[in-house]
């Protein structure tokens, strides 16, 4: 069962950014992105996107699919938290 993992922009910002010793604007500028944006993203209000993580690849920043998976782990496990409406198999026996 997974367990709640991190939101992937706090990962960003702890093993690379800190790591690398970058402020939050100077890394905005070397991923093209505004710095509101990275912001939100490093503090778990927005999702890293498919072309962020294209970007961090491009940056040398691990792979895209590594980043969209960790953004997928995420929002799963939350979406899994809530209560969902009722659902019924596709397939119901006639």
């Amino acid at each position: 069962m997974m367990h709640n993992p991190p939101h992937p922009g706090e990962l960003l910002r702890d093993e690379i950014i800190v790591a690398l010793d970058l402020s939050v604007t100077e890394a905005a500028n070397r991923l093209a992105l505004s710095r509101t944006a990275l912001s939100r993203i490093l503090n778990g209000r927005a999702a890293i996107s498919p072309d962020l993580a294209v970007r961090l690849e491009q940056a040398g920043a691990g792979t895209a699919r590594a980043w969209l998976t960790m953004q997928t782990n995420y929002d799963l496990w939350h979406a899994m938290q809530h209560k969902q409406p009722p659902v019924r198999h596709l397939q119901d026996a006639a």
